[in-house]
């Protein structure tokens, strides 16, 4: 039986990253589960053009980038209006990301409109009290895509998943904005593995500043 847990050291607002097929949904819900937390979610299944940017990343990607901007900016800006997020709160997603897949995947006018696009919502993000960023291999994270099984990511190459960690991992070279805590979800599984999972808790509610790296076989001795 699990014991929901909400302690005055638990971040309020936790925000987990990382490339597609890494886990951040899942450790989401365990997360908000252990906590009792509310569930921030991307929900990808209702971007209407993602499939079709699967098969056709030319052709959709302006589409579907700019439909998951409109969707995570009316999430937050709804939040923020109704005071949740004086609630805690746990989020598969970063808005800073959505700008992060804008590069990867739109030519330079689409980009450049695109960014007249995000600055005309003037997006006011909270800030999160912790970000976790699951890391993964390319072998891991498409075994992981092929067994969740959903239709439109089986189209998902090897190439572009090698440049979105690629993208990650630029991006969370420079990013400062919150405490931060990186895990090789390859190495460690805080989805499946009970004591991993527990490790996790442990060190969330430890006080984390600054970048720090989860690694349980070195706190293990």
């Amino acid at each position: 039986m699990t014991t929901n847990l909400k302690t005055t050291d638990t971040p309020k607002y936790i925000a987990i990253e990382g490339p597609i097929g890494v886990g951040k949904t899942t450790l989401c819900r365990r997360l908000a589960e252990k906590f009792n937390y509310d569930l921030l979610l991307e929900a990808p299944s209702e971007n209407p053009f993602l499939s079709r940017f699967y098969s056709n990343p030319r052709q959709y990607a302006f589409q579907t980038q700019v439909q998951f901007l409109l969707h995570r900016a009316e999430q937050l800006r709804s939040l923020k209006q109704e005071d949740l997020f004086e609630q805690v709160k746990v989020a598969d997603f970063l808005i800073d990301k959505d700008r992060l897949f804008a590069q990867l995947n739109l030519d330079h006018d689409e980009f450049e409109l695109y960014l007249k696009i995000y600055k005309h919502l003037t997006i006011d993000a909270p800030i999160p009290d912790l970000v976790i960023y699951l890391q993964a291999p390319v072998e891991t994270l498409l075994q992981r895509i092929r067994k969740r099984n959903i239709a439109c990511e089986q189209s998902i190459t090897p190439s572009y998943l090698n440049r979105i960690n690629e993208a990650y991992t630029r991006f969370f070279h420079f990013y400062n904005g919150s405490p931060l805590l990186i895990i090789n979800a390859s190495e460690i599984d805080v989805i499946n593995n009970e004591r991993d999972f527990l490790e996790l808790v442990t060190r969330i509610q430890s006080n984390i500043t600054g970048r720090q790296y989860f690694n349980i076989k070195a706190t293990a001795g």
